[in-house]
């Protein structure tokens, strides 16, 4: 694995941090970089598209009694209905000696979590899916539908990356104070949009995801949006984080959004599209305890 601009971000930061950094052989899947931290039952997280597993660092610090694991994921084909992502899941898990776990996945790892569900509910144990995008009732937001216009898209993506731009982005995903207020993880975002692997995955969710004409729709999303059907097949145990500031939609879609899966339901936190990285403590505490109150 070459050493990257983002890996050397991590040989920065982590120190001091608890979290673990590895490099594991995947079968069929090449050499897959990720964070560990603490131990006890596996919680598996997968972050949104555009970032690293660096994201979820304020979080792993606050979750107890649990090993958490937080993968750098890869560009795969999203199309298909996450085929080739599920069958990559499969590996990673299978080469970190994980039978069942808990799934925690944000934004577009949010999407990614609920086809794993769907396709290997014997190896989810619980589902916890934090500002999913796609959900019935949520809308794209701006700068998501600008990168997914053909042409504009493009022009955005020669821009350079800066902490002024990244801090203007999570303004809009309301996110801007909290965000400013880790330093180390702005340069984290500055990093990972430089990061060829990092922008090819956005892009393959961008293709998923969102309507090439986003700007005309309603919602903005695209073929690859989880549908009615597909909530009310998810039958694991399932909690539903959502920001009151989250700008894809109010608590109410989100509401409605959880009454749609068999077993869900929500939990409403203080923060945006990210709520872990301003409060932490009160993120980790909704994970555990809906762990502890689903623990067979």
């Amino acid at each position: 694995m070459e050493r990257s601009e983002l890996l050397r971000w991590y040989e920065r930061v982590l120190p001091g941090t608890g979290a673990r950094s590895r490099v594991v052989e995947v079968p069929g899947g090449g050499r897959v970089h990720l964070l560990e931290q603490g131990s006890g039952p596996p919680l598996v997280l997968l972050h949104g598209s555009g970032l690293a597993a660096g994201v979820f660092l304020p979080l792993l610090a606050s979750l107890p009694d649990v090993h958490a694991v937080a993968p750098d994921l890869p560009d795969f084909p999203r199309n298909r209905g996450h085929v080739a992502a599920v069958a990559w899941l499969d590996r990673l898990l299978d080469a970190l000696a994980i039978g069942t776990t808990t799934l925690v996945g944000h934004s577009g790892g949010g999407v990614l979590a609920i086809r794993y569900a769907l396709a290997r509910p014997d190896r989810v144990d619980r589902l916890v899916v934090i500002g999913v995008p796609t959900l019935p009732g949520t809308r794209c937001p701006l700068p998501h539908r600008l990168m997914a216009t053909p042409g504009v898209g493009r022009l955005l993506a020669k821009l350079p990356a800066s902490r002024e731009s990244v801090l203007r982005f999570a303004e809009v995903m309301g996110e801007g104070t909290t965000l400013a207020g880790h330093p180390d993880l702005v340069d984290l975002f500055v990093v990972a949009q430089r990061e060829p692997a990092i922008a090819a995955a956005l892009r393959s969710d961008l293709r998923e995801l969102i309507s090439p004409a986003a700007l005309l729709t309603r919602s903005g999303w695209g073929r690859g949006r989880l549908r009615v059907e597909d909530l009310r097949a998810v039958d694991v145990p399932t909690l539903l984080v959502w920001g009151q500031a989250e700008p894809l939609a109010e608590a109410s879609v989100a509401q409605a959004g959880a009454e749609l899966f068999p077993r869900a339901h929500l939990k409403v936190l203080p923060g945006g599209h990210a709520p872990w990285l301003g409060h932490a403590e009160v993120t980790a505490a909704a994970v555990s305890e809906f762990v502890r109150a689903t623990a067979a």
